[in-house]
Formats: structure tokens, C-alpha cells, sequence
């Protein structure tokens, strides 16, 4: 939408005078979209570059983030609800046995973080701050209730070692991060990380078997 405004002229004309864009349909998605994008590409961002880049006003940004943070907090919290979603689809996809499962989980996750790894950094480093919002620490929460699950019905079946699920799960995780952090610093081929993250995932059903 276009905000115009008239002016009489010397003749009695009127002249329309047209000014940038206020509105850009939705917004505040188009906002969290172009941020990711501009995260990725250059690793900072600021609302007036992005208000620039959407071709609205400078002010228009504010109408839905008061400042930058909030717009990166919003981002976080979106990305940690894509995560999510993610992973509860890959295990939902799965067959029933934890080893199918957690394989699924682990490609999934490590697609993410390939995929997004600028995103990925912002969403680890937000839920980590001492003063990080409410709404980031609960979808961080939300992502990972499936995953900490699994890890807790397989403890209860005897397929993984008694203990503290999340510490568990956190043994896990560290390997299938280390595969994303090696496969985006170009050390793994991208055409055999799948085959790649099902070994990782093997041998550690295997370790994580009670003797």
C-alpha cells in the first residue's frame, strides 16, 4: 500500500506526491525471512538495512519489532519451532525401534544445521544468554521434548543405559553436532553425510547398549 498525499497547484492542478512503501503485506514475516537470509550472507544485520532490502520505510520495521533484538529473539523463537517441528516429524516417521528412530532424528537435525548453520549459531547463542526471552528459552524447550523423549521410553526399555536422560541425549547430540560442524567446514562430502550420520548413529546405539 502506498501512503499519498495532494498538493494544490498554481493552477489549481492537484499533484500527487508519493512516498516508499509503509506496508509489505505480512510484514513481520517477510522481516524474520529476509533476516535469516541476511544473517546467512553476511553475519549482520541492522532494521533500516532491512527495511532497505523489503522496500519499506525505515519506521515500518517498528510497527512489529521495538528493536533489533526483538526481531532476533522473534527469529530464534521461530527457528527453534521449525527445529521442532522437524524432529517430531522424523521420529513420527520412523519405524518403531529406537535405532531407526534415532537415525532419523540425527538426519533430520544435522540437515537443519547444514541448511541454517547461520541460524542454528543465533538460536544456540540466544537460549544460552543470561537474559534471553521467555519465549526463546520455551520453543528451545518445545524442540528438544521429543528427541529428551526418546532417549527416556528407550532407558525404560532397556535399549539405553540407565542415568539421566538429558545427559544422554547430550552425548548424542554432541556427535551429530560435530557431523554438521565438519560437513559445513567442508570436511565431510555432502553426498555420502546421510551414510555418514547412520554409522555415527550405530555405534552409538552400540555404546549406549547396559553391558
Amino acid at each position: 500500500m502506498l501512503s499519498t498525499s495532494t498538493r494544490a497547484g498554481t493552477l489549481g492542478d492537484v499533484a500527487t506526491v508519493t512516498t516508499r512503501p509503509y506496508h509489505h503485506g505480512n510484514l513481520r514475516a517477510a522481516l524474520l525471512e529476509q533476516a535469516e537470509r541476511t544473517l546467512a550472507e553476511r553475519g549482520a544485520l541492522s532494521l533500516r538495512e532491512l527495511a532497505r532490502e523489503l522496500g519499506v520505510s525505515h519506521a515500518a520495521p517498528r510497527r512489529h519489532f521495538a528493536d533489533k533484538q526483538a526481531l532476533l529473539d522473534a527469529l530464534t523463537e521461530s527457528g527453534f519451532d521449525r527445529l521442532g517441528r522437524e524432529l517430531d516429524a522424523a521420529i513420527a516417521g520412523a519405524a518403531a525401534d529406537f535405532t531407526a528412530r534415532l537415525t532419523s532424528l540425527a538426519c533430520a537435525y544435522v540437515d537443519f544445521a547444514t541448511q541454517r548453520a547461520a541460524l542454528l549459531e543465533l538460536m544456540f547463542a540466544a537460549k544460552e544468554r543470561p537474559d534471553a526471552a521467555a519465549g526463546v528459552r520455551a520453543a528451545a524447550d518445545r524442540a528438544f521434548a521429543a528427541p529428551l523423549a526418546l532417549f527416556h521410553e528407550a532407558q525404560a526399555v532397556g535399549e539405553v543405559v540407565p542415568g539421566d536422560p538429558k545427559r544422554v541425549a547430550t552425548v548424542a547430540w554432541a556427535c551429530f553436532q560435530g557431523l554438521a560442524a565438519m560437513a559445513n567446514g567442508g570436511m565431510l562430502e555432502a553426498g555420502s553425510l546421510d551414510d555418514v550420520v547412520a554409522d555415527a548413529v550405530d555405534r552409538l546405539v552400540h555404546g549406549m547398549r547396559p553391558r
